[in-house]
């Protein structure tokens, strides 16, 4: 009885503190054995009063790290609503928008919540220059002739030991390299599509692309998505008959961050493979998953080698350093020769660096520093949205990934938004970027991919002032 009452009372006070936000979201809590230190309590005492923090959804333990503050008890901010796009595309597509947005990711005097990849402050560059160096001393030639077509031997063979992680159970022979991500996406679409053809794609959809299915011919067909769970699967059925491909960001959609759960990826690949329509995977962003193991791939269910899984190292570790690599199945043949016609291989020193990274656990590592800072950073900024952002303000809860999508009052202009906050220095991307139908117009995605700081958190009051004085015109 009376371990019961001293684990309700340090479980008591630590909520007290959340309540009244001397402890805030993102926070680090002592350690169980501080906390028995201090409170002169048992081990499975301190333990159960986390338990009973974690029960109430106040507190997450992480892998490796401690316990961090995860919400706070009376600011709950609702999901955003499950998209329904109709099968009508709109010819007002804002390129225009798209360019200035993309054009400003450099401009050092903005709050960048635009960005879609961790800023420079989070990646190890000085290790990655070490590397560099290592390289250049180890290569034929300093590193500075011509690679395979189909990319280095050594990163191949990394990736695929890689896959493991995942079950992806590849071979050095089915990857090829490509100049990031978007290429392999390229190269992928053009191997199994021709122009005039319709894919389908999650609504909202990364405006890249967007871009490229426009630039090879490509119709769109925009499908229902949740954003916790992904497309919803009776949308795809409706629309088979008239695609020739389907192409999905799995784990940690941008813009949504939805991760499909393994059964629906399941699901998909079967039913997809049953009608020979090829699946396209995006899958950049599940190594920054916050829990315990990245979230398995659609190409972890894949038998028949209909699923063409991409990726590349361009949201976690070198974005500039273009390295990116398709695993196509049964098209992989049709990928390596339009990866020869189109653009060749990829730089055969930044492979290198990249291969290295993997091969001795330098990556791992990076990771998982990077997924502590994504997943503080994601709290803090839905702790920022409660207090400064209107009441009615709908924002997703990702489990990994770099970025928030935030449904606002429908008397809000997303665009009108943009233009305002630019002229405060601060970049958002406005909903509608990210659809080919008009939809999305109260709509923004926030990136976190940045370290935290007291600038951040003036920008999101800021962001938050604004939007809620347009609530009230």
């Amino acid at each position: 009885m009376q371990d019961e009452l001293l684990y309700q009372r340090i479980a008591a006070g630590i909520e007290f503190q959340i309540f009244k936000e001397v402890l805030r979201v993102g926070d680090k809590l002592p350690s169980i054995r501080t906390v028995c230190r201090e409170q002169g309590v048992s081990m499975s005492t301190a333990t159960q009063a986390y338990f009973e923090l974690e029960r109430k959804g106040l507190i997450e333990s992480r892998p490796k790290s401690g316990y961090y503050v995860s919400q706070l008890s009376h600011k709950s901010l609702e999901s955003p609503f499950t998209s329904h796009p109709t099968s009508e595309t709109s010819n007002n597509y804002i390129d225009d928008l798209v360019l200035r947005v993309n054009d400003s990711l450099c401009d050092n005097k903005l709050t960048q919540f635009s960005l879609s990849v961790p800023s420079d402050e989070l990646l190890p560059i000085a290790k990655l220059n070490k590397a560099v160096l290592h390289a250049m001393r180890n290569l034929p030639y300093s590193g500075t002739g011509y690679e395979l077509a189909q990319g280095n031997l050594d990163l191949r063979r990394q990736i695929a030991r890689w896959s493991f992680t995942w079950g992806g159970k590849l071979r050095e022979e089915d990857i090829v390299i490509t100049a990031g991500c978007r290429n392999a996406l390229a190269l992928s679409l053009m191997a199994v599509t021709k122009c005039g053809d319709s894919i389908a794609v999650e609504s909202p959809v990364y405006f890249g692309i967007l871009q490229l299915a426009k630039s090879l011919g490509l119709n769109i067909v925009e499908l229902s998505t949740n954003s916790k769970t992904g497309i919803e699967i009776e949308a795809l059925k409706k629309v088979m008959p008239q695609i020739k491909a389907c192409l999905l960001v799995s784990n940690f959609n941008n813009p949504l961050g939805s991760c499909m759960p393994d059964e629906q990826k399941k699901e998909v690949v079967s039913l997809l493979s049953k009608h020979e329509i090829p699946l396209l995977e995006d899958d950049l962003y599940a190594d920054t998953y916050f829990g315990n193991s990245r979230p398995l791939s659609c190409k972890s269910f894949d038998e028949e080698g209909n699923v063409l899984w991409c990726s590349s190292v361009s949201k976690t570790l070198a974005p500039g350093y273009r390295v990116g690599w398709v695993a196509a199945g049964k098209y992989t043949e049709q990928v390596k020769r339009l990866s020869l016609l189109h653009s060749g291989s990829a730089s055969t020193l930044t492979q290198q660096v990249v291969a290295d990274f993997l091969e001795n656990g330098r990556y791992e590592n990076h990771l998982r520093r990077l997924r502590g800072i994504l997943h503080t950073n994601s709290l803090q900024f839905l702790r920022a949205i409660g207090e400064y952002f209107p009441e009615d303000t709908r924002v997703t809860k990702p489990q990994g990934g770099f970025v928030l999508w935030l449904e606002l009052n429908k008397k809000i202009d997303a665009i009108r938004l943009y233009e305002k906050a630019h002229r405060q220095r601060i970049s958002i991307a406005p909903g509608p970027m990210f659809t080919l139908q008009n939809q999305y117009s109260n709509c923004i995605r926030l990136s976190y991919g940045l370290k935290w700081s007291r600038e951040l958190e003036t920008g999101l009051k800021q962001l938050g002032r604004m939007a809620k004085e347009m609530t009230n015109e």
